[in-house]
């Protein structure tokens, strides 16, 4: 049996933390030197993650290193005072501060990783230049939230909401791990014929990120949102998981959301 391990829990997260920079940035804390114009009332930025749905420089065409043809937006989420950026090559960070039009951003720090496709890191750099300092902010919630920023530039990138976890199920949630077995197995279902179940077991992991305990293998009636399962791999998963108010009739009353792939290991099964 081959494998492909990924480092565990937290040796992971160690070698995340010491493999941060710091981009040069304003602090939030202080005040801009000069106030945007006034604005639509603030919506709360934390319920929705933002997408990227166009960036224009200050004459209108777009930037097209913002917009690879990747696949994958480029995201913003915000959370207890920190804003963080995905989509790109590497994971992107700061605090934050959103209030009367606009939107401080504190000092950035990235991880330093390489990716093959040179697009992503161009998409790094180009993000990160234009988060910084204070940017003008315009945000509407409704059926369709978007949030306009404005960079000192004349740059102006505009995203799309879409509501979190949180927001939909109306918690914070709680974490689990779950360790996903390579392989799906039948699992009988009274209403799905020729189910194929994910099989999981629990973790849990003591505060060093060293594993303390695992549970038995079960099989999991139901997805995991946001986690795509390949054939052969076998995972740690770092997941959120809500209480679903009014499940349907068939429905399970509780939901999991992918977080974060902890561990990662292609299993060869020949």
């Amino acid at each position: 049996m081959a494998t492909n391990r990924v480092l565990p829990l937290g040796i992971a997260l160690a070698a995340l933390l010491a493999a941060c920079t710091t981009a040069p940035g304003e602090n939030p804390d202080q005040p801009a030197t000069s106030a945007p114009a006034a604005t639509a009332p603030d919506v709360r930025l934390e319920a929705y993650h933002w997408d990227l749905a166009r960036a224009n420089d200050k004459n209108g065409a777009a930037i097209a290193a913002l917009q690879p043809a990747t696949g994958k937006p480029l995201r913003l989420d915000f959370s207890e005072g920190r804003l963080g950026v995905s989509g790109g090559c590497n994971r992107i960070g700061g605090s934050y501060r959103h209030e009367s039009g606009a939107l401080r951003v504190g000092p950035l720090m990235q991880t330093e990783m390489a990716c093959a496709d040179r697009r992503l890191m161009d998409l790094d750099a180009a993000i990160a230049a234009r988060l910084q300092g204070t940017l003008q902010a315009q945000s509407s919630a409704g059926q369709s939230p978007h949030l306009q920023l404005t960079a000192a530039n004349g740059d102006t990138l505009v995203f799309a909401g879409t509501p979190t976890p949180q927001t939909r199920y109306g918690s914070a949630g709680t974490t689990v791990f779950f360790e996903i077995a390579p392989q799906r197995k039948a699992c009988p279902h009274p209403m799905i014929p020729d189910m194929q179940c994910l099989q999981v077991r629990k973790r849990t992991y003591a505060d060093n990120g060293t594993l303390s305990s695992q549970g038995e293998w079960q099989p999991l009636f139901q997805e995991i949102e946001g986690y795509t399962h390949v054939p052969g791999t076998r995972n740690v998963l770092r997941v959120r998981q809500f209480t679903v108010a009014n499940p349907p009739a068939d429905g399970s009353s509780v939901a999991y959301v992918l977080d974060m792939v902890v561990e990662s290991e292609l299993v060869d099964a020949r």
